[in-house]
Formats: structure tokens, C-alpha cells, sequence
């Protein structure tokens, strides 16, 4: 009964107190007071009346979250622990243990141990995982077992971990974890410069800044700015990295919200490094927000030639705000607008489909805009690049093995199947991806793609009601015939699978910087646009010089 009733009442009442900030409520006064009130009453009789004992700090943290799930995904509460995490995102620092990790059941694993930092001199590898630190169980931890990892610089910290399968022990030695916005540059050939810009942190216009500089310095007279992956960050480091290769005064991009005090208009406010040098951006699916400022204000102003495949499509402001007892609130403020007018946004999280999910805007439905030289652009579905390499796209069943971990699953057992690999790049066999395939059928990794878990829920909705039995046949005829369906996409997307075995296998023995010196040498984007930018007839072309 309390969730119903939290369904209606706790939504209205928090959704209230966040629009306090800059908002007249006018008309709609006396409703909000109404539902604050009832609110009120709701929450004193259920922690008085409520046949168990209650904890107020946590049923208020899941109503709040909650009620921001149905807004959109950038809409956040941070409770006291989410802020130190939210600035640590921005900042780029932190103390800790200088690794990615993620929760698995009663686990840590460790997704990527960062060179140099703690957890690689402590010897943890990818795929390592961490069941026990201090004295704490992670079995018997139900809460965000990350913090347990952080703490002061120098503080030790003994864990015991699983090494395929194997109990092991190490000692953790906090320290200051810098995470780079540019984690690498340089030289490709004689003349083209590559940057990876992998985050907007704070110092992410100064770091590209220091790379671009460098580059010239050494002689480059071309520039590769790699924005894959990145999925943004700051608005005003964006401006500035644009700055970087735009003149003084340019209208970057401009923000508009219902609350006026939220419109503004970005523009460079420094003196360029170099307005000329050519300069081709790389984007893909993953890269958003910010790198969609950046690549969509430089296709806009005929600043750069975009290469790779359509950017996520995130047109969204957000903005932190602080409230009461640390905590804090990062609320969609505005809507952004690249120099032509256009806004990127792919998804319309105020039209749900019949599941409740937002839905896409339709390609049909884009509205053409105009670069400063009059080509063509469109809004709508992220930025669409100059030259699109359609052997670039995530296939369906690519996305769901790295969600599932597959990849990175069958590569850890690939790790340690051969540990003298060390710098040698290996090429991929049909024998590997024959043995990669076993691997996903030895170990019953699932794909969940969307169509299997409708099914799977499905079956269960039927065992509810009992009604399974008469369905069981069916329910396996159609599972079985999905899971061959599965098996072939895997193999018609074979050349995809493998790139990203392999970069992960990379990333295994050499670090991300080991696979960013192979893109340099390897990558077919990065070729596709080295070879744009040797052929000057074709660069000018595409942008109207």
C-alpha cells in the first residue's frame, strides 16, 4: 500500500520542492501546498503505524530516485555519499585505488586497474574479484561497496579477491588518482598530430590545449581529435576546447529554459591557438553532450570535417544544485542549441510509448538547418558526421556482449591462457572465435537482448498465474529459435566481435595507452581520416573552402 500511496503523493511533493529554485508557482500554489501537506501526514503515519520498523532516510532516497527515473536519466538525487562521487566525476580527482570497478552479485571486479596507480602496483588484474576488504564481507554489504576503497592518502587497506577461481590476498596504498581528460597524444606521422579527449573534466581545455601545442611544436600541421567514447561533462570546457580552433566572440552553443535565467548564449572569449590548421573530429555512438557541443559547433561553423558514426544524441543541460544536509540535486535546466539553431536530442522523455519508455524521434521528423557556409545539418538524433563509415555502428549483439560482459569475460580467461603475450599484437583467429563462441555456451552467458528478456518475463508472468505448463513447449520452441538466431548474428558480425576482443586484449597487456598507439597505427576511422586530410581537394570540398 505505501509504495501506491509514495507513487502519488511522495512524486508531487518532491517534485515541488527542486522547482522552488528561480520558479514562480503562481496558480499552482495552493495544489503544491495541498500535496505537501498530504505528503506530510503520509510519511508521519506509515513510520508511526507501519507494522515493522522503518528507515525514513532510505525510503526517502528510493521515492526521490524514483520519481526522477519517470523525468529522464540526467535528472539525478545525490544523498550525501552520490555528491563526494558526482565531484569527483567533474574534478578529475580523487583518492582511492585507481581502477574502474563494478558490483556483481557479492563482488567487486576489477574492470580496468589504471597504470601506475594503486591497484596495478598492488598486482590486481582485470577481471580479479574482490570478495572481502578490512573486515567487511561483500556478501554480507548491501551498500556501495566502492567507498569501503576510498579514504586518505596513504591509508592501507588489506582485500582478498578471486584470480580465476583462485583465493588471493593483496594490500590496497591510497593515493591521489588523477584522471586525465587527455589520457594520450601524439604524433601519427610527420604531419598529423592525434589527440584523445576521453572526458570533459575541469581540466579538459587545458590539457587539449597543452596536446595541441606540443603537436604544432613537433611539427604537426594536421590534427586528429578522437571524441569515441567520451560521454561529456562540462558545458564551458567544451566552449573552450572549441576556442581552441575558433576566432574570439564565436556563439559556441546556446542554452534555452522555460526559466529565463537559464538562457544563455556561449561564446569563445580567448584568442585561438590556430583557426587554420585542418582539423578532422572523430565521433560514435557513445560520444555525447559535450563532445556533441564540440563536434556539432565545429561542423556548424565549417571548423572541422566529422568522421565515424551518429553521436548519442544527448541535446540536455544539467545543472547541480545544492539543498539541505549535503545532499544535492543535477536537474535538466535547458535544452542546448549548436550555432545553427539545431538541437541534437534524440530521445523525447516527455513521450512514452505503451511500455513507458521514451521514445526516439523519427528520422522523418529531423528539421534541416544551415551551416555558416549553407550545407546542410540536421536536429534530432545526435550529430551526424560529414563522412559516416557504416562498418563503424555497434551492431545489436555487439552492445549486448559488452553489457553482459562477454567479451571482457572471455578475454580474462584468454589472459591467462596465454600470459607471455606481453607487446606482441596478436590477429585474431577464426580458431579464437571459434573458441570464443564455446566459451559463451561453456559459461551460460546470456545475451538479454530486449526480445529475450520480453520473453523471459513472459514465462514468469505465466508461472503467476499458472499457466505455464500449458506454454512450456511453445515458451522453448521460441527461446531455442532465438538463441539460434543469437548464434548468427554473432557470426555475421564476426570482423565487429573480433575488433573488440582484440581491443580488449590490447587493453590486457598494454594498458589503454597500448590501444591508443594501435588505433594510431590500426584503426580504420583514424585512417579514413588521415586520408581525408592528405587529400585536400576532398577536405575543402566537404567544407565549402
Amino acid at each position: 500500500m505505501f509504495s501506491r500511496l509514495k507513487k502519488r503523493y511522495i512524486i508531487p511533493f518532491v517534485l515541488s520542492g527542486f522547482l522552488f529554485v528561480g520558479v514562480s508557482f503562481k496558480d499552482d500554489f495552493f495544489e503544491i501546498s495541498k500535496q505537501i501537506e498530504i505528503f506530510t501526514t503520509l510519511f508521519k503515519t506509515i513510520n508511526q503505524n507501519y507494522v515493522d520498523e522503518t528507515n525514513p532516510a532510505e525510503l526517502m532516497d528510493k521515492a526521490i530516485k524514483s520519481m526522477l527515473a519517470d523525468l529522464d536519466p540526467y535528472t539525478n538525487y545525490f544523498n550525501e555519499a552520490d555528491v563526494i562521487k558526482f565531484k569527483i566525476n567533474n574534478t578529475g580527482e580523487y583518492t582511492g585505488i585507481g581502477a574502474m570497478i563494478t558490483r556483481k552479485e557479492d563482488k567487486l571486479i576489477i574492470k580496468e586497474p589504471y597504470k601506475g596507480f594503486p591497484a596495478d602496483k598492488a598486482g590486481l588484474k582485470a577481471g580479479d574479484e574482490i570478495i572481502q576488504i578490512g573486515d567487511v564481507l561483500l556478501a554480507d554489504f548491501k551498500d556501495d561497496a566502492s567507498q569501503l576503497l576510498k579514504g586518505a592518502k596513504n591509508t592501507k587497506i588489506d582485500i582478498k579477491y578471486l584470480r580465476q577461481g583462485k583465493p588471493l590476498t593483496a594490500q590496497l596504498i591510497l593515493d591521489e588518482v588523477e584522471v586525465k581528460a587527455v589520457p594520450f597524444y601524439g604524433k601519427i606521422d610527420e604531419k598529423t598530430g592525434y589527440i584523445v579527449l576521453s572526458q570533459f573534466n575541469k581540466k579538459a581545455s587545458s590539457e587539449t590545449k597543452e596536446a595541441l601545442e606540443k603537436l604544432k611544436a613537433d611539427g604537426a600541421t594536421q590534427i586528429v581529435l578522437d571524441l569515441r567514447g567520451n560521454p561529456g561533462g562540462l558545458l564551458n570546457e567544451a566552449v573552450n576546447i572549441c576556442n581552441l580552433f575558433v576566432p574570439k566572440g564565436e556563439i559556441i552553443v546556446t542554452t534555452k529554459s522555460k526559466n529565463e535565467k537559464y538562457n544563455n548564449t556561449y561564446k569563445t572569449t580567448r584568442e585561438p591557438i590556430d583557426t587554420e590548421i585542418p582539423l578532422v573530429v572523430i565521433v560514435d555512438g557513445k560520444s555525447a553532450s559535450a563532445s556533441e557541443i564540440v563536434s556539432g559547433a565545429l561542423q556548424d561553423l565549417d571548423r572541422a570535417v566529422i568522421v565515424g558514426s551518429r553521436s548519442f544524441g544527448k541535446g540536455l543541460v544539467q545543472r547541480p544544485i545544492d539543498m539541505t544536509y549535503g545532499t544535492q540535486v543535477k536537474v535538466t535546466i535547458s535544452r542546448y542549441y549548436t550555432p545553427s539553431g539545431r538541437c541534437i536530442q534524440a530521445m523525447n522523455y516527455n513521450k512514452k510509448d505503451k511500455s513507458g519508455k521514451a521514445t526516439r524521434t523519427d528520422e522523418k521528423n529531423y528539421n534541416a538547418f544551415k551551416t555558416k557556409k549553407g550545407r546542410p545539418v540536421f536536429d534530432g538524433g545526435g550529430v551526424l558526421p560529414d563522412v559516416e563509415i557504416e562498418e563503424t555502428k555497434t551492431s545489436t549483439i555487439a552492445e549486448a556482449l559488452q553489457k553482459n560482459d562477454g567479451i571482457f569475460n572471455y578475454v580474462t580467461y584468454y589472459y591467462y591462457k596465454n600470459p607471455t603475450l606481453g607487446e606482441k599484437i596478436p590477429t585474431i583467429t577464426d580458431s579464437d572465435f571459434a573458441d570464443f563462441k564455446a566459451f559463451l555456451k561453456r559459461e551460460k552467458i546470456e545475451f538479454n537482448t530486449e526480445t529475450e528478456v520480453a520473453l523471459k518475463n513472459t514465462l514468469e508472468k505465466a508461472k503467476k498465474e499458472n499457466v505455464d505448463s500449458a506454454i512450456n513447449t511453445e515458451y522453448q520452441q521460441l527461446l531455442t529459435a532465438l538463441q539460434k538466431s543469437e548464434e548468427t548474428l554473432i557470426d555475421k558480425n564476426q570482423k565487429e566481435i573480433k575488433n573488440l576482443i582484440l581491443d580488449e586484449i590490447i587493453k590486457r597487456y598494454q594498458y589503454k595507452e597500448g590501444l591508443y598507439q594501435y588505433y594510431a597505427k590500426s584503426n580504420l576511422e583514424i585512417k579514413k581520416a588521415i586520408g581525408l586530410l592528405n587529400n585536400t581537394t576532398e577536405y575543402n570540398k566537404i567544407l565549402k573552402i
